[in-house]
């Protein structure tokens, strides 16, 4: 069980929300308000065992919901309200949302290199820049982390948020290809720990997916069904 290192130092764990039908669409959801679907509403289930044990002095969200669903789901048996929190929202993507990679190549070419050479200035006309959208991020987490230094708190989030977040902990610059998962209803720990000048983010632990490991486990095994039967 991650415990906080320092009295001043604010453990935190974030929680990416439960699988849409668009995560498995690979379209890229961006603000856009998209519900979970069945196994999302499972993942969210999966996750109260990966928390129990854990005392949290606060729960905050995404008011986005497929974040909100994910957290009153996952932490109704902690006896902790879940707050709204905007700044732990997706990235705005502009027009870029509601596209597949796919689409998005074919319709806005210029848009789709900027975006896979991770643009940080770009803001798909009329979207959040990747800079801005960063800013957003760590300023509102590290706000929250400052309200409760010396204790445990949670979030629920979007996998763009947790992108931003791994890079500021382990000091990786956003134009950098993403190169770890970031997996649905996964637990990622990271410690706060406020400086003179700047407060210090140090990665815990990451994508742990011990609790939804009888999910994967029993999805495998309808796929081997499925392939029988054909």
């Amino acid at each position: 069980m991650p415990t906080v290192h320092a009295t001043h130092a604010t453990l935190i764990c974030l929680v990416r929300h439960g699988e849409t039908d668009w995560n498995t669409e690979k379209r890229l959801q961006g603000q856009i308000d998209i519900d979970l679907n069945a196994v999302g509403v499972t993942q969210a289930r999966a996750v109260r065992p990966g928390l129990q044990g854990q005392q949290f002095a606060a729960i905050y969200s995404s008011d986005l919901v497929r974040a909100w669903r994910t957290a009153q789901i996952a932490s109704a048996d902690l006896g902790v309200a879940v707050t709204a929190a905007p700044d732990l929202r997706e990235r705005h993507y502009g027009v870029y949302q509601g596209l597949t990679s796919t689409e998005a190549a074919v319709k806005h070419p210029e848009i789709h290199s900027l975006h896979q050479s991770r643009s940080p200035d770009f803001d798909y006309l009329g979207g959040e820049s990747l800079a801005a959208f960063a800013e957003r991020v760590m300023s509102g987490l590290t706000v929250l982390a400052d309200r409760h230094r010396g204790q445990r708190i949670l979030g629920f989030t979007h996998g763009g948020v947790l992108d931003v977040v791994y890079r500021a902990a382990v000091g990786r610059t956003l134009e950098t290809p993403r190169d770890f998962s970031i997996p649905n209803a996964a637990l990622n720990w990271l410690e706060y720990t406020a400086g003179t000048h700047a407060g210090h983010w140090r990665l815990v632990e990451w994508a742990n997916i011990a609790h939804l490991r009888h999910i994967q486990e029993a999805e495998q095994i309808t796929e081997v069904r499925d392939e029988v039967m054909h």
